[in-house]
């Protein structure tokens, strides 16, 4: 089989993990990088073994050599920098949060269906050997039926208010950063339609969410209780509890391990994990784009609409507003539709 070609737009941190991850995937190889800056680009092409580097995102996406566009540039860039890529027919694996908010997480799916190509959104978590293998367990019945679920991803980093932690103009705030990976969860286990989304949270003085608590509940009284936090240290771990057992998943967003504790019998232990991790969603995207696939069975497209949709909800009700919620600020992508 021929080598499936990525490219990856904007050289930042989250990328320089994902070219990481590719170099444990046989038939897969890092074709090219596109920055802003050719310098930037250049470097990291040597790092990684790129064929080509570009200074701008606009000839990367006009590359017809590349087989899919990984994007992991700041929040707020996701949506143009997507589109971008599918005007010009390319495949995209865009880096979470896929938009600021449903809205634009729709506008990039609508275009991805019209032209016809495949995007998904890069919740990596969902493709770590130990969540299939829950997953697995759980459809086996091996716990009964999930009623509660508990789930945190936390954590204390440095303060500073032009970070995009904390700066709203790049989407800062731990809901998109990270809570949004405890949510993902939360779908991904009872299903995308809660009927009661609630949370309390903390806006700090750059005035985005420092730490938050939510509750979702569904329709058969399943409830997700997660907690989400920049500013704070937590374990970050998943905790499902079923009517006949349990599981646990510790640092579940980047998980190895996974443990299933089914009433009367000894505790089964899970572990496997290659690479770092990055290269589960990419094989996941390179088996459907090469299958001529538009969206992954298991991170659809409704997936990431639900996720989009209870995030809003939930800062809509703790008055958290970024520039993107302005209608102004995309109306301009209606021309592009």
């Amino acid at each position: 089989m021929s080598k499936f070609r990525w490219g990856i737009l904007g050289p930042g941190v989250i990328s320089h993990k994902f070219a990481e991850g590719l170099k444990v995937i046989p038939d897969a190889e890092l074709y090219a990088v596109g920055s802003r800056d050719y310098g930037r680009a250049k470097e990291f092409a040597d790092k990684y073994g790129a064929h080509v580097a570009y200074g701008s995102y606009e000839e990367l996406a006009k590359d017809d050599n590349i087989d899919c566009i990984y994007i992991g540039t700041p929040h707020p860039m996701h949506m143009p920098n997507t589109l971008l890529c599918i005007n010009n027919g390319r495949n995209v694996l865009c880096e979470k949060p896929m938009g600021m908010n449903k809205k634009e997480v729709q506008i990039m799916i609508d275009l991805a269906v019209k032209k016809n190509v495949f995007l998904m959104e890069a919740f990596w978590t969902r493709f770590m050997p130990p969540i299939r293998k829950i997953i697995e367990w759980i459809n086996q019945g091996k716990i009964g039926d999930i009623r509660m679920i508990h789930c945190d991803f936390c954590y204390r980093g440095d303060y500073d208010p032009k970070s995009r932690l904390l700066d709203p103009g790049l989407g800062g705030g731990a809901l998109l950063d990270v809570g949004c990976y405890a949510i993902c969860m939360s779908t991904m286990l009872l299903g995308n339609n809660p009927d009661l989304i609630t949370g309390a949270t903390h806006l700090g003085e750059t005035n985005v969410d420092e730490q938050s608590a939510m509750i979702l509940r569904y329709p058969k009284g399943e409830l997700a209780v997660l907690s989400t936090a920049v500013r704070t240290n937590t374990y970050q771990n998943l905790y499902i509890f079923g009517t006949n057992g349990s599981i646990t998943v510790p640092v579940f967003w980047n998980s190895s391990k996974a443990t299933l504790f089914e009433e009367g019998k000894e505790p089964v232990y899970f572990e496997e994990r290659i690479g770092n991790g990055y290269n589960y969603e990419a094989v996941a995207t390179m088996e459907d784009i090469r299958a001529g696939k538009i969206e992954n069975g298991f991170m659809t497209h409704a997936d990431s609409l639900a996720i989009a949709e209870i995030s809003d909800k939930l800062r809509n009700d703790w008055g958290l507003k970024y520039p993107a919620d302005d209608e102004q600020s995309i109306s301009w992508f209606d021309d592009i539709r």
